[in-house]
């Protein structure tokens, strides 16, 4: 098998693991039982990775960390949006 294959399947599968949270999020307007201290380790981490893809010139790496790093962003602002909301 392709290792690139392998690669795009992972990259699908962990970043799009980010999208139910979203909606969940979106629709409940409720994210306060996420932990923040986890994703702003999460967004560390993400940040660390997308700077190693760029360094490596691996798209796939690119591409999979900066959706990511976006969407942990996202659901932190979300967050912290529907908190002062209430």
């Amino acid at each position: 098998m392709e290792w690139k294959i392998v690669g795009i399947i992972a990259a699908i599968c962990t970043t799009s693991g980010f999208i139910p949270q979203i909606i969940r999020g979106i629709r409940t307007k409720r994210l306060d039982d996420i932990s923040p201290v986890m994703y702003m380790l999460l967004i560390v981490g993400l940040s660390c990775w997308l700077s190693y893809g760029i360094h490596i010139e691996d798209m796939i790496i690119i591409v999979a960390n900066a959706a990511g790093l976006a969407f942990s962003i996202f659901i932190i602002i979300l967050r912290f949006k529907y908190i002062r909301q209430r």
